[in-house]
């Protein structure tokens, strides 16, 4: 008889229903279960917030006698297909498979020497929606915070991108800055690239409308780019790199909005004393050295 192979994710914080009639119809129709867990690439997502050792445990708790092995994902179908069949026959060489999984799932990627099986939808369990429900409960257990912290300890150290922009008028001899409540000194124009900027030029325009007001400017050009001494990161093993584009102001009257409070144009020549005397933010000052360097000393 052929080895049953379920191949799912998993994704959720127990075994639903869902799950469990998934397992028993398998089992009903094979001596052997094993369950493959895709393993995203991407660690600690949205979509993807267990890992498999996390999984693993979860599914060993109530069937300790299945199978549970990872299979990674790919790029590439056919070969996710044949890393799969590699694994079940170097762990299994003597025996033949059955692979289960729903319309949805692996059995449109999986171009393998195997047999699969199609399920059925075990009831209205969707994942992402029982996932949300959990997203924003708190638990007082220490076993709810430990999982944070292996959450977290389990991440790969991130780096954030911003965006700032040097907006110039006059033949670039003015440029706007900006101050925040938070901080009461001169700085570029700025801040975090969103998911759903096109690109990082697209980002500068959004963050310059957003915190000066609609106004017509030129294309955004690449300055540079610099990792910030941002206070909120200073000790945090995460940080940030912002990358400094310029443009041309064109028409329009530029006002603080957002979490700016005050701007203001100022003379490129003045650019110098202010670093002197301490009015320019100290997480832009290799930026503004950048800018002086280059349009004040050619």
């Amino acid at each position: 008889m052929k080895t049953g192979v379920i191949i799912a994710r998993f994704q959720t914080p127990y075994l639903h229903e869902g799950h469990r009639q998934l397992i028993k119809q398998v089992r009903d129709s094979h001596n052997k279960l094993i369950i493959l867990l895709g393993v995203s690439p991407i660690t600690g997502s949205r979509k993807n917030p267990y890992d498999y050792h996390t999984r693993e445990k979860m599914i060993k708790k109530d069937y300790p006698e299945i199978i549970v092995l990872p299979v990674s994902d790919h790029p590439s179908d056919r070969v996710w297909s044949e890393n799969l069949d590699n694994l079940l026959k170097s762990v299994f060489p003597s025996e033949h498979f059955c692979l289960y999984g729903s319309r949805d799932s692996f059995i449109p990627y999986y171009s393998g020497k195997f047999e699969t099986v199609e399920l059925p939808e075990h009831g209205d369990y969707n994942a992402t929606e029982l996932r949300k429900q959990y997203a924003d409960k708190v638990f007082d257990s220490n076993d709810f915070r430990a999982g944070i912290l292996y959450a977290y300890y389990n991440q790969y150290t991130k780096v954030y991108p911003t965006v700032d922009i040097a907006l110039f008028r006059n033949n670039r001899t003015e440029i706007l800055l900006g101050k925040k409540a938070v901080n009461n000194k001169w700085r570029f124009i700025g801040g975090f690239s969103d998911p759903e900027d096109a690109d990082y030029e697209s980002a500068a325009k959004r963050e310059l409308m957003e915190e000066c007001g609609e106004m017509e400017i030129t294309e955004m050009t690449y300055e540079t780019s610099r990792k910030i001494n941002d206070w909120r990161y200073r000790n945090e093993a995460d940080k940030i790199i912002t990358l400094l584009f310029s443009c041309d102001f064109i028409a329009g009257s530029p006002a603080a909005q957002d979490d700016i409070i005050d701007l203001d144009w100022f003379k490129l020549s003045d650019l110098p004393q202010m670093l002197t005397d301490g009015f320019i933010s100290d997480e832009h000052h290799e930026l503004f050295d950048f800018m002086i360097n280059k349009y004040l000393k050619k």
